[in-house]
């Protein structure tokens, strides 16, 4: 960095009108003011009284507990340059990291956690804007949620896909090989020297899952939203051109609060309906349709299941990617990333909408035309789609009032209407104990049903909803059935899972009604999912239900099952939520002595 180039930056920063957050803190005369001074100059950052230089955050939340987002920390030293030499001043802050491989019982229980830190960081510390890191799968949503309710100025670097491991000289894609190597384990179809050679592949390299799983969905949403610069989302965790990256998001934070960008001004609900036809055309995760109504609440957006699925549905599934495709992440970063996709579903976007550099998409779009030229196919044509219609649905009907939701790029199209009886699974224990027993009364037929797996019943609403099949059946060749559950499952799993049931299990919803041999009955053309079961034995079931007792009766766990929403409107907690649509108010601290 030279002197020059900061010097410039510092020109550029103080040319700015508007008086600094950070200032309420540093200005002044005061013991207060000068406290605050020592105690920057102490961590190695000087401050003056009339400092006209924004303060950046970088919410740093790599971990050796959670190696998708530990690659992220070796980019924190060219953001802080990026910063300085835009005339910023850089200082990094710890935020919980959230690892879908270690944090259990799931990090969603966790997503809403996050989200209150780093509100609160920006809340309480004399912060301008803010770097968000991020990269596995609630480790997006729960920061920017966070920023959203703070408001400040916000850029987010997520860490890109995990390299690509090889099996029996083939590539595997991260989660989604591994579902079906363990069935593949399960039905015998894979000895024990096979499964334990599969394990010792996949330890090649930190990243997030490089397949369209929950992360590089939620990352092509960041960017998509305008907080991710314009073809970050998918680059390799690994690859060379990632410091240059990190510098331009410093300088890109540094202008964001020189302008004045903040996550209210992008997160509309023109963006939102966009991230949705991101989504679908991607061929993404049913995680990312929960994150983005969280998303859409903390901006004081109503934005609805259906409004989501309905825009969805504007574009087919364009992006070749596993587990609804062949390709992993890799090939759609060498096609352009977003940039690429949202070139071949243009007609159906809203293109005002704006990028993290503050441009519209429909200017970017056109300024960068000729940078995206490319023969790899991972990105197809509406015209040529690797799924006609949307990658997703949305059911309701008498076991699920407020709707459920199933990706059907990837599950199986002659099971998308059927009927048949009920296998009940009242829990996860009970399930992993009963699906393997050989006797287990189930043919192919069977509807698989897991209740008390919601965002509540758990906590936190775990990635359970992909059961496995049951092992007579696997073993007989049988590859997919009917599911249905309260719970979630992992954007790189795939299957006819109808996921989502709202209301759950666990606050009496339907689900909790269901017995074995109760007829099922999925039409997701008709968009309904019905119990055949008569009135009065449904009515007589519910009068002898009772909610379970938690065995959390402290900390967070308890006040998550208190407060969490349902699946429909995006699981966050209530009294996070802006009271009223349109009202999203971030109440600054009283400045004083602490």
């Amino acid at each position: 960095m030279s002197a020059e180039s900061t010097a410039v930056g510092a020109t550029r920063a103080a040319g700015s009108s508007r008086r600094l957050r950070s200032s309420r803190w540093f200005s002044g005369d005061t013991e207060v003011a000068l406290t605050h001074r020592v105690a920057l100059r102490t961590a190695g950052l000087a401050v003056a009284d009339d400092d006209h230089r924004p303060v950046i955050g970088i919410a740093d939340s790599s971990s050796e507990l959670n190696p998708c987002n530990l690659p992220l920390r070796a980019q924190i030293a060219a953001i802080a340059a990026g910063i300085t030499e835009a005339g910023g001043i850089p200082v990094t802050f710890p935020v919980m990291s959230l690892g879908e491989d270690l944090m259990k019982p799931s990090a969603m229980l966790y997503r809403n956690l996050l989200s209150i830190e780093v509100e609160e960081y920006l809340r309480s510390y004399p912060l301008d804007g803010v770097v968000l890191l991020a990269n596995c799968d609630k480790s997006v949503p729960g920061a920017l949620m966070g920023a959203i309710s703070a408001n400040l100025p916000t850029v987010m670097l997520t860490g890109g896909p995990r390299p690509i491991a090889h099996f029996r000289g083939r590539a595997v894609g991260s989660g989604t090989d591994t579902w079906r190597a363990f069935e593949d384990h399960r039905a015998g179809r894979l000895d024990d020297a096979g499964w334990a050679e599969f394990e010792g592949c996949l330890a090649c390299g930190g990243g997030a899952c490089n397949t369209m799983g929950t992360a590089m969905t939620m990352a092509l949403v960041a960017e998509c939203l305008g907080f991710a610069l314009p073809g970050s989302a998918v680059m390799p965790a690994d690859h060379p051109e990632r410091a240059g990256l990190a510098h331009r998001v410093g300088a890109a934070a540094v202008a964001a609060v020189i302008d004045d960008r903040r996550p209210l001004s992008t997160v509309t609900p023109a963006a939102l309906r966009n991230a949705a036809r991101v989504i679908s055309a991607a061929g993404g995760s049913t995680n990312g349709i929960i994150h983005l109504l969280a998303i859409a609440g903390r901006a004081g957006i109503e934005f609805s299941v259906a409004d989501l699925i309905a825009a969805s549905g504007q574009t087919a599934v364009i992006v070749d990617m596993q587990p609804s495709g062949r390709y992993l992440a890799q090939a759609l970063h060498a096609a352009g990333g977003l940039p690429a996709v949202l070139r071949q579903i243009r007609e159906v976007l809203e293109l005002h909408t704006r990028t993290a550099t503050g441009e519209t998409w429909a200017a970017y779009l056109d300024a960068t035309e000729s940078d995206f030229a490319t023969a790899h196919d991972v990105v197809r044509t509406l015209a040529r789609p690797t799924y006609a219609g949307g990658a997703f649905a949305y059911v309701t009907g008498s076991l699920a009032p407020n709707g459920a939701v199933i990706k059907v790029s990837a599950a199986t199209p002659a099971l998308l209407r059927h009927r048949g009886p009920a296998v009940v699974f009242p829990g996860y224990q009970d399930m992993l104990d009963r699906v393997n027993d050989p006797e287990l009364p189930v043919t192919a037929d069977s509807v698989l049903v897991l209740a008390g797996c919601g965002p509540a019943g758990v906590p936190g609403m775990p990635e359970w909803g992909m059961i496995p099949i049951p092992v007579a059946l696997g073993r007989a060749g049988i590859r997919d059935m009917v599911r249905i559950t309260d719970s979630r499952m992992s954007g790189t799993s795939f299957g006819t899972c109808v996921l989502h049931v709202a209301p759950e299990a666990a606050v009496g919803g339907p689900l909790a009604l269901v017995r074995d041999g109760d007829m099922i009955e999925l039409d997701v053309a008709a968009g309904t999912l019905e119990i055949d079961v008569p009135a009065d034995e449904l009515a007589r079931r519910r009068a002898a239900w009772k909610p379970p007792e938690s065995a959390h009766v402290r900390g967070w766990p308890r006040l998550y099952q208190q407060h969490v929403l349902q699946a429909d409107t995006g699981c966050d907690l209530d009294f996070l939520r802006p009271p009223i649509p349109g009202y999203a108010a971030f109440i600054e601290p009283v400045i004083g002595r602490s």
